[in-house]
């Protein structure tokens, strides 16, 4: 399958505070090998023999004022949404919507904020949904 993005970088308030929730959420969702660069809390998804693919990058901007963007990760059933969303409440997230069907019948997710404010989603959608 093509790569649909090669990254993404995102900005918390505090990395010691955020890392808590992204060191379990990351691997969880598929961003399985961890990654040493300074300053950064990064995970990549396993590319296999062509090595890696894309991977979500965390780091501090001590300013950092959260908007309302929200990223949302697939799911493959509901199932999996729903131990996500728990990880999720285990490890800090906040705001939670979910996990159900929230946007109408067929999408079935779970809404949250990191400790910084910022956005995601966890979702998944069965055929013919929204």
């Amino acid at each position: 399958m093509r790569r649909r993005y090669d990254h993404i970088d995102l900005r918390v308030r505090s990395l010691p505070e955020a890392r808590v929730l992204y060191e379990a959420l990351l691997p969880a969702l598929g961003f399985t090998r961890r990654m040493e660069v300074d300053g950064w809390l990064q995970f990549e998804a396993d590319g296999g023999a062509g090595g890696s693919t894309e991977f979500f990058g965390v780091t501090e901007a001590r300013g950092h004022i959260a908007n309302e963007c929200r990223i949302a990760f697939w799911a493959e059933t509901t199932d999996e949404v729903d131990r996500l969303a728990h990880i999720v409440v285990q490890k800090g997230g906040r705001q939670i919507e979910g996990p159900g069907y929230l946007e109408g019948p067929g999408y079935y997710a779970v809404f949250f904020e990191d400790p910084s404010g910022n956005r995601l989603e966890i979702c998944h959608r069965v055929s013919g949904a929204i």
